[in-house]
């Protein structure tokens, strides 16, 4: 089937992702002339941090940002997402067709994905990421009568306590994994970011904040409802009682796309970029959390350098040099202070489901000493998720490589993938001579 013209695309800088990173890049890149296209997966902007919904309020700050999509040489697709790459195009897929897109440079703003780690009933109803939770919450999960255990580490556990609480939820407990000493020591450098000291302020429990505790299980009911978690607290065993358990552990770069286009990560996983933001790949620039988990403040000093350097505008992208040093300060003091204790990972009961997609079990895996091996012989990672979620999780607890990902990069349906890669006339016959047993 032809291509139409109405379905291939072309500009000067394409972006993808419209959280914080991809906001600001798009707006660099329209101060420097170019003509732009921001696609994003989900159906409204913002991301995660600026999550559009029915009973959530943005910030001045992020409806600021969001402004540029009503600019004249800007070209916006949401609910969008990247299936294929090629040199200098993309195509990407909508619920209801599929377009060409060929530009001359490409930012890469994916941003992050929930780290989730197993523990004895991780997967049962009730059970979601801390991320997943919020982002329920301002797409208008009702949280009346709900009351909510808020599990793992990092300040993200504290901005879903407070999404909760908005949402007319009772957190009865938020367990942070990291030791008292280290989060005393965090609070007193906090200083030298007083917005990021205030909003801590802000947003601290005065109670039922659980230090240096980790999630040990869940009880449910035998009807098979969540009923209560059993943390590990001051080196004894104790139980709260709730109807949700939300549990997150930092986030993951999302850096699938990139390395669809063949760029580099570094040795902490993350995409690997120059002072402009630039990746190993001449073309492609990426930023946001894909690059580096750092919040919004980070992602928005690094969207505005991507895309003033894609524009060629280096005098301006060098304007926003000193605030990127100031918040890479910033994350990495995050990541010192909420850094994960081994014992998480590497004291879990051996029936531990690790695929919840295929059933698959922690002792049916201690045989096999890699990610394909496993896979072939247990299906791990054959599900609906095709591994994402597993196979980070066996990074972390087996230290495998996570595989490599592949075309389509996001679900598709046979219509599409039939019109991106149609048979030529007679390759079927060849196809034919090939392999007898298919005919």
């Amino acid at each position: 089937m032809a291509t139409s013209s109405s379905t291939v695309l072309h500009c000067d800088v394409l972006v993808v992702g419209a959280g914080p990173a991809g906001l600001a890049s798009a707006q660099a890149a329209l101060q420097g002339r170019q003509i732009v296209i921001l696609l994003d997966d989900n159906p409204r902007a913002g991301g995660q941090i600026w999550r559009q919904g029915p009973f959530h309020a943005l910030p001045p700050i992020a409806k600021h940002y969001l402004s540029v999509l009503s600019e004249d040489t800007l070209t916006y697709l949401p609910g969008c997402k990247v299936i294929t790459v090629d040199s200098q195009c993309v195509t990407v897929a909508t619920a209801s067709q599929y377009r060409i897109i060929h530009y001359q440079r490409i930012i890469l703003c994916t941003g992050a994905k929930e780290k989730l780690l197993p523990f004895p009933g991780w997967t049962l109803p009730g059970v979601t990421g801390a991320g997943g939770l919020q982002a329920l919450i301002k797409n208008g999960l009702p949280m009346t009568d709900e009351h909510v255990v808020i599990a793992g580490s990092g300040p993200l556990l504290l901005a879903v306590a407070e999404t909760v609480n908005k949402a007319g939820g009772n957190v009865v407990g938020i367990i942070e994994q990291a030791p008292l000493y280290r989060l005393v020591a965090f609070g007193l450098r906090l200083i030298r970011w007083p917005e990021k000291l205030r909003q801590a302020i802000t947003l601290m429990p005065l109670k039922n904040y659980y230090k240096n505790s980790i999630v040990l299980g869940v009880e449910t009911s035998i009807a098979g409802k969540l009923t209560g978690v059993y943390i590990r607290h001051k080196g004894r065993k104790q139980k709260l009682s709730c109807t949700r358990l939300a549990c997150g552990f930092g986030l993951r770069p999302n850096t699938e796309l990139a390395q669809l286009f063949g760029c580099l990560l570094d040795e902490q996983g993350n995409i690997q970029v120059d002072t402009w933001q630039q990746t190993t790949i001449p073309s492609v620039y990426a930023a946001g959390e894909c690059t580096g988990i750092g919040g919004s403040e980070l992602a928005l000093c690094e969207g505005f350098i991507a895309g003033f350097a894609a524009s060629d505008e280096y005098a301006l992208a060098e304007a926003w040099q000193q605030k990127r040093i100031k918040w890479r300060r910033f994350t990495a003091a995050v990541a010192q202070t909420f850094k994960l204790n081994e014992e998480i990972t590497q004291s879990l009961p051996p029936d531990t489901l690790i695929c919840r997609c295929e059933d698959v079990s922690l002792k049916e895996l201690e045989s096999f000493q890699n990610w394909h091996s496993a896979k072939m012989a247990t299906r791990c990672g054959m599900g609906a998720c095709q591994g994402k979620i597993c196979s980070a999780i066996l990074h972390d607890i087996k230290h495998w490589a996570i595989p490599s990902p592949r075309i389509p990069l996001s679900p598709v349906s046979l219509e599409t993938l039939a019109e991106e890669f149609p048979f030529q006339e007679g390759q079927e016959a060849e196809l034919g001579k090939e392999n007898p047993s298919r005919r």
